[in-house]
């Protein structure tokens, strides 16, 4: 198996779960909508044998250039928002064993200064961006939306009391400049956040901007939308959240009714899913000491009817 995989990049979260809630068999076909570094990817192709295949997706050209196709291994290079269009092109619809989706963004992201995505030094340039190919940066977004949009992101996806002031704040700086580097940012928003909070405060400004820069949960709910088609029946979904704002989705996508037409027809609302885990499952205290980057994960595992 020819995955390039840096110890670096990203340490698996809850690997062993992971791998028994997808119950995996030899010759099953399965799906990693989050390539990343390739750990859990390689750990599932470790388990399958002849007539096994799993398809990992990621769009980010740093994974893309760890992953090299064999024959029980597809690379697709894509947001898995697409998982239904490339899985049809692939003859996979409704044949899917099992999908992971491990949410959120790798150690390689944050630990990778010039991509923007963390505020440990204040020097890159505000990216944010998944694909850095293509889409608008977080500083496009900080100085083209208006103060009503940035009020509403800020408090929608970092969940910030102080949103209107923080977004008001940044409209008036870029009159003088436009904000361009991570520390650009941190000056205009610092006297706003309480010093004793501000890691907390800081943490939830980037996450708002980096949720926004990729769309993430509108391409987490097309995702989830699109399982009920590619799993066969009796097929398990996998995901593991690292906020609040992803659980909240996936939690009552699983607990919602069956969207299908006989559903609609006779008025059926019972869920599509039967829950494997009826908590989610978070790691052991020891997982979170050895990689204190799991301490928030929540892992749901469910089961297509």
């Amino acid at each position: 198996m020819s995955i390039v995989q840096a110890v670096d990049y990203h340490v698996p979260v809850m690997l062993e779960e992971c791998l028994e809630g997808m119950n995996l068999q030899p010759t099953g076909h399965y799906v990693d909508v989050t390539f990343g570094g390739g750990g859990h990817s390689r750990a599932i192709l470790d388990r399958l044998s002849d007539g096994g295949h799993l398809y990992s997706f990621d769009q980010d050209p740093d994974a893309a250039a760890r992953a090299e196709e064999t024959e029980r291994f597809t690379f697709v290079a894509s947001n898995f928002r697409h998982l239904e269009r490339f899985m049809d092109y692939y003859e996979e619809l409704g044949q899917v064993d099992a999908l992971l989706a491990d949410l959120g963004v790798s150690s390689h992201h944050f630990d990778d200064m010039e991509r923007g995505f963390s505020f440990r030094d204040e020097t890159p340039l505000l990216d944010m961006r998944m694909n850095n190919r293509a889409g608008r940066s977080a500083r496009d977004l900080l100085n083209e939306y208006d103060e009503a949009a940035l009020a509403d992101i800020l408090y929608r996806y970092g969940e910030l009391k102080q949103s209107r002031k923080i977004a008001q704040r940044i409209v008036q700086a870029r009159a003088t400049a436009p904000l361009q580097t991570v520390g650009d940012l941190i000056a205009v928003v610092r006297p706003l956040v309480r010093p004793d909070q501000e890691k907390k405060q800081l943490s939830c400004i980037f996450q708002a901007l980096r949720i926004e820069v990729n769309g993430e949960l509108t391409a987490l709910e097309e995702l989830l939308e699109a399982t009920k088609r590619v799993l066969r029946p009796g097929g398990r979904l996998v995901v593991m959240t690292y906020h609040s704002l992803e659980d909240r989705i996936v939690k009552n996508f699983l607990r919602q009714g069956d969207d299908s037409t006989d559903a609609r027809i006779y008025g059926s609302s019972a869920s599509a899913w039967r829950l494997v885990t009826r908590k989610p499952i978070t790691p052991s205290a020891e997982e979170i000491a050895r990689n204190p980057r799991a301490r928030s994960a929540k892992l749901r595992i469910a089961e297509l009817l």
